[in-house]
């Protein structure tokens, strides 16, 4: 079974707000599995809108990771942020399927052939 996880661009407006809801949210995630990924940390938008803070939380399921956020748990912690944060989350089944593999080396941007 592929896990599943939740994607999470947030700006933060009120900070207190926020902390309120971020110690508070953590029972939620544990009762279902979730392990943080990704909370916070340097990034470098390379393509596209970017949010102040980035998160990646991992749930054994795509069924576990959206209890979480339907549990009256998470959603008691989440109502700490009173409007203290603008986020985009998605929650998106892992995918659990073949790679890509190196058949050969790329070749070099302006590389004469032979």
């Amino acid at each position: 079974m592929a896990k599943a996880y939740w994607i999470v661009r947030v700006d933060v407006q009120d900070a207190e707000a926020y902390k309120a809801y971020a110690a508070a949210n953590g029972a939620a995630f544990a009762r279902f599995g979730g392990r943080f990924l990704v909370r916070g940390g340097a990034y470098e938008a390379v393509a596209g809108t970017a949010r102040a803070r980035n998160v990646v939380i991992e749930f054994p399921s795509y069924e576990a990771a959206l209890d979480c956020w339907n549990s009256d748990l998470y959603q008691s912690a989440r109502a700490l942020q009173k409007g203290g944060a603008d986020a985009d989350i998605v929650v998106i089944e892992g995918y659990d399927g073949p790679q890509p593999q190196v058949s050969e080396p790329a070749p070099t941007p302006g590389a004469a052939s032979e």
